[in-house]
């Protein structure tokens, strides 16, 4: 099958008129060389490849935020903060996920055969999240510094972590962190979504993450629920079609390069919160994976063209 054509450059341009200014659509990720002759004009290799492609993702018109995936595993150094922020233009926010030693209860073997079954004693430690991650970026990258989303992944009922615990360590930990910063909490377990948490999440202005995923409701469903909007600001995260898996999606969409299984449940929910982020006032970051349809930013394209046109 031959590649897709892909839109212009004033096609896109276009498109972009039409997200609100409060709406700041971006990628999951940017490192995909599938969208070569789409985002980027050329290849990049070497040492600092990704760094470099940055500068070209952030000149891409539907483009206006970014996700940090790699700081899931590791904090980043300084010598990387430094790097993006010399790419990305002033003001132009990342939305990045904190590192998992953060938000690990107890580690699983495909986490650390080492710990397997063993309690992360750093679960939920604002003086670890300080001295890592929210201080170096203070310090290296402050003008493009958005919203940092504690991801937690599926909690097993063995592990002891009720929903109500889990709302009370938040509640504790979100209490010690410093309130000029914006945080959102992405959960993968359904039974986690009740009144406590959203309560909690509120009282600290923390923003709860619309995630499409694997055994989550889809966010259409999460949006209705009572007191899901938490913060002065909106976070999704369009992952996977609610029932897939990671590697199955995989499988069926690299490179990357075109829409291979449109899913229009997920672009009605995703125009729902640029309604309501309208309707609010209240920024959006909704960034949307590959693997949701089998291309990032064309999936925002068709989302963009489900918009009204701009009033001349």
């Amino acid at each position: 099958m031959s590649a897709p054509v892909p839109p212009t450059r004033p096609e896109l341009e276009a498109l972009a008129k039409r997200i609100p200014s409060l709406v700041r659509f971006g990628g999951s990720s940017w490192n995909y060389p599938g969208w070569r002759g789409l985002v980027y004009s050329r290849n990049y290799e070497g040492r600092g490849a990704s760094t470099r492609m940055l500068e070209e993702y952030a000149s891409f018109p539907l483009f206006r935020t970014v996700g940090v995936d790699s700081s899931f595993y590791a904090p980043p150094t300084e010598e990387v903060l430094v790097g993006y922020a010399e790419r990305l233009p002033r003001g132009f926010p990342c939305v990045s996920k904190v590192w998992n030693q953060l938000t690990v209860q107890t580690f699983t073997k495909a986490q650390d055969p080492s710990r397997a079954g063993k309690h992360n004693p750093d679960f939920l430690n604002p003086d670890v999240f300080l001295e890592a991650v929210f201080q170096p970026h203070q310090r290296f990258f402050a003008d493009n510094t958005g919203p940092f989303v504690f991801e937690f992944s599926t909690v097993a009922r063995r592990s002891g972590l009720s929903p109500e615990r889990f709302a009370d360590q938040l509640d504790r930990f979100f209490a010690e962190l410093p309130r000029e910063g914006q945080y959102a909490v992405e959960i993968r377990n359904d039974d986690f979504l009740t009144p406590m948490y959203f309560a909690v999440l509120r009282e600290h202005g923390v923003a709860h993450v619309f995630s499409s995923w694997t055994r989550m409701p889809p966010i259409g469903r999460q949006l209705d629920l009572p007191g899901a909007l938490t913060a002065p600001f909106i976070v999704a995260r369009a992952l996977l079609r609610p029932g897939r898996t990671y590697d199955e999606a995989v499988d069926a969409f690299a490179p990357y390069d075109r829409i291979r299984e449109p899913n229009p449940r997920l672009r009605a929910d995703l125009v729902r919160l640029i309604d309501t982020a309208v309707s609010t006032r209240i920024p959006a970051y909704l960034l949307v994976n590959n693997r949701a349809e089998g291309s990032s930013p064309l999936t925002i394209a068709e989302i963009a063209r489900m918009l009204p046109e701009p009033a001349e």
